[in-house]
Protein backbone atom coordinates (compact mmCIF):
# COMPACT_ATOMS: atom_id res chain seq x y z
CA UNK A 1 0.00 0.00 0.00
CA UNK A 2 1.39 3.61 -0.72
CA UNK A 3 1.34 5.77 1.94
CA UNK A 4 -0.38 9.48 2.40
CA UNK A 5 2.75 11.36 1.87
CA UNK A 6 4.29 8.98 -1.48
CA UNK A 7 0.29 9.44 -3.06
CA UNK A 8 0.90 12.95 -2.21
CA UNK A 9 4.06 13.04 -3.86
CA UNK A 10 2.97 11.10 -7.06
CA UNK A 11 -0.59 12.94 -7.35
CA UNK A 12 1.93 16.24 -7.40
CA UNK A 13 4.22 14.60 -10.14
CA UNK A 14 1.54 13.57 -12.23
CA UNK A 15 -0.24 17.11 -12.17
CA UNK A 16 3.51 18.62 -13.08
CA UNK A 17 3.75 16.30 -15.91
CA UNK A 18 0.17 16.38 -17.19
CA UNK A 19 0.67 20.16 -17.45
CA UNK A 20 3.52 19.99 -19.17
CA UNK A 21 2.27 17.52 -21.84
CA UNK A 22 -0.85 19.60 -22.04
CA UNK A 23 0.52 23.19 -22.33
CA UNK A 24 2.42 22.74 -25.45
CA UNK A 25 -1.11 23.54 -27.22
CA UNK A 26 -1.21 27.42 -27.92
CA UNK A 27 -3.85 28.95 -24.96
CA UNK A 28 -5.47 30.98 -27.77
CA UNK A 29 -6.91 27.85 -28.97
CA UNK A 30 -8.72 26.61 -26.04
CA UNK A 31 -11.86 27.63 -23.96
CA UNK A 32 -10.47 27.14 -19.95
CA UNK A 33 -13.03 24.24 -20.02
CA UNK A 34 -11.16 22.40 -22.63
CA UNK A 35 -7.45 23.75 -21.50
CA UNK A 36 -8.90 21.99 -18.03
CA UNK A 37 -10.38 19.05 -19.49
CA UNK A 38 -6.97 18.45 -21.39
CA UNK A 39 -4.78 19.09 -18.18
CA UNK A 40 -7.36 16.27 -16.24
CA UNK A 41 -6.34 14.05 -18.88
CA UNK A 42 -2.48 14.35 -18.79
CA UNK A 43 -3.01 13.79 -15.07
CA UNK A 44 -5.51 10.73 -15.37
CA UNK A 45 -2.80 9.18 -18.38
CA UNK A 46 0.20 9.43 -16.15
CA UNK A 47 -1.79 8.16 -13.11
CA UNK A 48 -2.75 5.31 -15.40
CA UNK A 49 0.63 4.57 -16.15
CA UNK A 50 1.88 4.32 -12.21
CA UNK A 51 -1.04 2.08 -11.67
CA UNK A 52 -0.06 0.08 -14.35
CA UNK A 53 3.30 -0.24 -12.98
CA UNK A 54 2.58 -0.69 -9.71
CA UNK A 55 -0.05 -3.93 -10.88
CA UNK A 56 0.79 -7.32 -9.55
CA UNK A 57 -2.35 -9.85 -10.88
CA UNK A 58 -3.38 -10.26 -14.25
CA UNK A 59 -6.53 -8.09 -13.85
CA UNK A 60 -4.82 -5.00 -12.16
CA UNK A 61 -2.80 -5.14 -15.24
CA UNK A 62 -5.82 -5.50 -17.73
CA UNK A 63 -7.54 -2.07 -15.93
CA UNK A 64 -4.20 -0.27 -16.03
CA UNK A 65 -3.62 -1.47 -19.51
CA UNK A 66 -7.29 0.10 -20.24
CA UNK A 67 -6.63 2.87 -18.30
CA UNK A 68 -3.79 4.01 -20.21
CA UNK A 69 -5.09 3.60 -23.44
CA UNK A 70 -7.90 5.75 -22.86
CA UNK A 71 -6.16 8.34 -21.20
CA UNK A 72 -3.75 8.37 -24.08
CA UNK A 73 -6.91 8.46 -26.28
CA UNK A 74 -8.10 11.82 -24.73
CA UNK A 75 -4.83 13.15 -24.93
CA UNK A 76 -4.35 12.27 -28.24
CA UNK A 77 -7.69 13.64 -29.17
CA UNK A 78 -7.35 17.00 -27.66
CA UNK A 79 -4.08 17.29 -29.92
CA UNK A 80 -6.29 16.37 -33.19
CA UNK A 81 -8.91 18.87 -32.49
CA UNK A 82 -6.37 21.69 -32.02
CA UNK A 83 -4.71 20.57 -34.92
CA UNK A 84 -9.00 20.71 -36.97
CA UNK A 85 -9.16 24.17 -35.66
CA UNK A 86 -5.70 25.21 -36.77
CA UNK A 87 -6.31 24.28 -40.60
CA UNK A 88 -9.55 26.42 -39.94
CA UNK A 89 -7.24 29.65 -39.70
CA UNK A 90 -5.52 28.92 -42.38
CA UNK A 91 -6.11 30.70 -45.60
CA UNK A 92 -7.96 29.36 -48.51
CA UNK A 93 -5.31 30.85 -51.21
CA UNK A 94 -2.71 29.14 -53.04
CA UNK A 95 0.51 30.80 -53.04
CA UNK A 96 0.78 31.20 -56.53
CA UNK A 97 -2.92 32.53 -57.05
CA UNK A 98 -3.78 35.99 -56.87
Amino acid sequence: MISGEIALYLFMLAAFTGHEIISRVPVILHTPLMSGSNFVHGIVLVGAMIALGEATTVTQQVIGFIGVFLGAGNAVGGYVVTERMLEMFKSSKKEGAK
